[in-house]
Formats: structure tokens, sequence, C-alpha cells
């Protein structure tokens, strides 16, 4: 098969690492649309479900290519359709059978099962739109059903229609053999019999439909399958019909004026719907736009650990939950789109948000290669200020609960113990480290034991009692500042290097935790044991 209409961006255009992967692309549509004033890239989703964090790629994706454009001085838009004329297909997940009344309308048209929005598929659209502005991301909304039943596509979809037997000719071309002797086909009989337009029967709504006739000017003719009654309609006045996707979608780039879209494996293996529609764009409609491949995104650290309400799905909304917004985006701008990635709901997002400090503090300080700056620049919103001295997310969580959550309390800790913190990391921060802490990570909680662990305890030699012991007589007397200098001091032997004597150290702050806490690690020693009741502290290391 020759698919050269298609203008795919090779993967391995991104293994150069001198530039980021937005700007490559940028310079691909750029290059492929000389000419154009306004660019246009553009995403979207058939709101039948939560837009779960993979569809989510879709728009990052863009949004980064549209940066990119912008640096180089170029006019843009960043188009966002709601595919909400497709028809439902199934009765969603946890909605009672009856529902399947529904299967074969609008989504549109569709109620919402809860009775809380206008309809099922606005249902999805809102948690959608408000994550995004939380996100700082501008879009602009396409709504299908409002498009097509305006009456806006007629002209194109007439067009369509006035080319249909091409566009059958195109797709019984790219058909396997397989599929067509399965289904009896020849060429003839594919093409003579094919209608790119489903139609939403008057009678019932639904798409159960059979076109029969079209006279190449505005009059379609159908039969409703299911109350068996004919029906002609103008396509000029009409506006029950939607073309099928693979038309559909050239369509829209033609009438959006289209220059970037990318997609997932689904659309993008050879053979499949965009280099269909690329086809059916050249041939009937106009140029396809420059497409890329985005490669899976994963989630772990959560399994057995989801409400069973949620289906299984994870939306940008529960996302934001535990990922501040600039930390999330940058997920999906550090790797190029052939790359697939994780998200974590476990201890790996401590990783996760170390990472993003410390390139951060490395754009600061100016240290940060071109790839790292673009990505941190691209991950803020235009009202955001980087972090010069970020609070880790770590202690977010650590210090967090010891302090009830309450951030003017954190932040009385930290100035005492901390010499640089950034106040709005820190309320960005905390109530997404509760977040994380209480919704998913339950075990991860501190919890400051009442009595004496008297069974770590019994297994304790001389020298660590008597280590716990100095401790315990220094905390007495009220001393705390220069207390972390003194705790390393406690269990360090002159006569050894820095790295034995580090061996050393740590076992005796596993000691400290154990008898705290029981656990072998915890939050920053110090400031632990600052933001600790003085009175309990030594209570519990009177050993």
């Amino acid at each position: 098969m020759d698919f050269s209409a298609s203008k795919r961006i090779n993967p391995r255009s991104f293994e150069s690492g001198t530039d980021h992967w937005a700007s490559i692309i940028a310079d691909e549509v750029i290059k492929a649309f000389p000419d154009t004033v306004i660019y246009t890239a553009a995403a979207g989703i058939s709101p039948s479900g939560i837009v779960h964090f993979g569809n989510f790629r879709d728009v990052m994706t863009c949004y980064a290519v549209i940066r990119a454009l912008q640096e180089k001085g170029k006019k843009t838009r960043f188009v966002f359709s709601w595919d909400n004329f497709d028809r439902l297909r199934k009765v969603p997940v946890g909605v009672d059978e009856s529902f399947a009344q529904y299967i074969g309308m609008p989504l549109s048209k569709v109620p919402d099962p809860t009775g809380k929005f206008s309809s099922y598929a606005e249902s999805f659209q809102v948690p959608f739109v408000k994550s995004i502005e939380d996100l700082g991301i501008e879009l602009e909304y396409k709504d299908q059903s409002v498009m097509y039943q305006s009456g806006i596509y007629a002209d194109k979809v007439i067009h369509a229609l006035k080319n249909r037997k091409e566009i059958g000719k195109i797709l019984f071309s790219l058909m396997t053999e397989k599929a067509i002797a399965a289904k009896d086909l020849t060429e003839d009989n594919f093409v003579d019999n094919y209608y790119p337009v489903s139609v939403y029967s008057k009678f019932t709504g639904k798409d159960n439909t059979t076109v029969l006739s079209f006279d190449d000017d505005k009059i379609l003719t159908y039969r409703c399958e299911e109350t068996k009654q004919q029906d002609t309609i103008d396509i000029t006045k009409d506006f029950i019909y939607k073309l099928g996707w693979k038309v559909d979608w050239p369509m829209r780039w033609d009438y959006e004026g289209v220059n970037f879209e990318p997609g997932g494996h689904d659309h993008a293996s050879p053979g499949s719907s965009f280099d269909v529609s690329s086809i059916i764009a050249e041939k009937i409609y106009n140029t396809a736009p420059v497409f890329v491949e985005y490669k899976f995104v994963g989630i772990q650290g959560i399994e057995g650990k989801m409400s069973g309400s949620k289906g299984g799905a994870l939306s940008p909304s529960d996302l934001l939950e535990i990922y501040e917004p600039r930390l999330l985006k940058w997920q999906y701008l550090k790797k190029t789109p052939a790359q697939p990635f994780n998200l974590s709901f476990d201890s790996e997002i401590n990783r996760q948000y170390d990472e993003y400090d410390i390139a951060t503090i490395a754009v600061v300080e100016n240290t940060a290669d071109n790839i790292i700056s673009k990505s941190i620049n691209y991950s803020l919103a235009s009202a955001d200020k980087i972090y010069t001295s970020p609070t880790s997310f770590r202690q977010a969580v650590s210090f967090g609960q010891i302090m009830q959550w309450d951030q003017l309390r954190v932040e009385q800790l930290f100035t005492s113990t901390i010499s640089l913190f950034d106040t709005n990391a820190l309320s960005a921060r905390l109530p997404r480290a509760k977040a994380w802490l209480e919704l998913y990570n339950r075990d991860e909680m501190i919890v400051v034991r009442n009595d004496l662990n008297t069974e770590y305890i019994s297994n304790m030699e001389e020298g660590q009692i008597n280590n716990i012991k100095i401790l315990r007589d220094y905390l007495e007397k009220g001393r705390l500042e220069d207390l972390e200098t003194f705790m390393y001091n406690i269990p360090k032997d002159e006569s050894l290097d820095q790295k034995q004597n580090a061996v050393k150290q740590r076992a005796f702050f596993k000691d400290i935790y154990n008898l705290l806490i029981s656990k072998n690690t915890g939050p920053r020693l110090a400031t632990f044991l600052q933001a600790l009741d003085r009175d309990l502290i030594i209570k519990l290391l009177n050993i």
C-alpha cells in the first residue's frame, strides 16, 4: 500500500538529543504548510466515558507543539472536538440495563444516568473542561452536535455524498482480503451501496438506518430499520446525519484548516484510520495534517485502591488530586511521543517531584540543557512562577500530617529548621500530599507511638542504648540549635572513614525511628524531632 499522503513524523527524528521534540514537530509543520497565517493543532475525544490520562496525551502533544510554534513567532489556535454526535454504543459500566433503550442515539441526546447534567456526554465534558482550566491550557472547544445540527457542515457533507463512489473505492482498496471474504464483497457491490453518512432516524432518534439514495444535489432517502419506515430529508435543512469517522475526520481537517494532529496506536498503525483519512483528505477534501503517533501512558501503584464507581479509569481531575499541574504537564512533556511512561500513585511520585525540582533549579541556575529548559518552560502556565527553593513532596507528606495539614504550622516549622523553602510550592503540594496519603497510601502514614517500643529495645545492644541516652539527655536540656550536627556526631568514630561512619549514622537513625514510629525510616530527623512534643520524645527515648 502506498500511504504517501501521510505526513507522519518519524520517531527517529526525536533521537538527535539537541532540541525538544515539540520544536522538531513544529519545524515539520511549518515546512509542510509554509504560507499559513494561523497554525491549527487539533485533538478530540468521544465523551462516551471518562476522558482519561491516556486521552490526555492527545491534548499534551498538541499543547507542546502549539508552544513550540509560538516560540517560533507563529500565530496558533488549539481546537478540541467533543465528538458527542457519535452514537452510544453500549450500556455504560454500572448503569442499569434499561439504558439500552438509548443505544444508537447521539451521546448529546442520551440522558445523564445521575441526573446531574443535561446529557450523558456533558457529564464527562464538564469535569474535563475544569481540569484543563486548572492546568492553564487554552482550548477552543468544538461541540460536534452543535456543529452538525447547525448545518455548518452541510456543503462538505454534500461534497462527500457526491464523491461517495470514489471514497468507496478508496475504502475497498484498503480492506484486507480476510475482511472482503468475510462480508462476501466485490468492489462494484461495495461501491454501489456505499454512502459516507449515517442518519439519526426521525422516528426513533437512533442511527439504525440504511441510506437508500442520494440525488447528487441535496435530497437523501433512508429507511429506519426499527420502524421499517422510509423518509426523505434535505441535507441543507434536516441536520440529522453524520459522516462516518474516516470521512468525518478529513472533512473537519478541511473545515478547521488543521495543520497538526496526533493520535494513539489505534489511529496510527499502517492502514488504519489516519492513513485512510489522509488519502480521502488528499483526494476528496484538502491536504492532511502533519501527524505523530504517541505511545501508551500507564498507571502504577493504584491496583485495589480505586473506587469501583470510577470504572477503573482515571481522569485528569483524579491526577490533579496528587499531581501539581506543572508536574503533570511535565510528565508528558519530558518524554517524546514515541516513549511510553507511567504516572504513579505510590512512592514513585516522590522521585517524580524530586526530578522536576532538580530540573527547575537547573533552569534557575542556567545549567539545564535545551530540552530540559523547554520542558520546564512549557510546563508553566502564564500565571505560574518558577520555584527557586521548592518544598519536596516527601517533606509535604511527612510534616503535613504531623502538623495536621495546617500550612501555617508547617511554615513555622520549616522557618526554624530549613533555611529556604518556597511558600507557593508548599501551598500547591500540601493538599496533594494529603490526598496522596489518605486516598491511596494509608500504609505510609506516620503514627507516633504512645509507649516504649519494648520489642525493639529488647534487641538493642549496649552501644545503641548509650547513643539513645546521649540524644535524650541533649533534648532534655532543651538544646535544639545544631541538633542535626549533634545527632550525626553521636555515633561517629574518629578512627573510621566517612563511608564507615555513614553506616553507623544510618543505623543510629534507624534506632530513633523505630523507637518513635516503629519504622526504619521517616521524615527528616532533626525537623521531625522539633515538630514532635518534647515530653513525648523524651518518654519514648527513655530506655
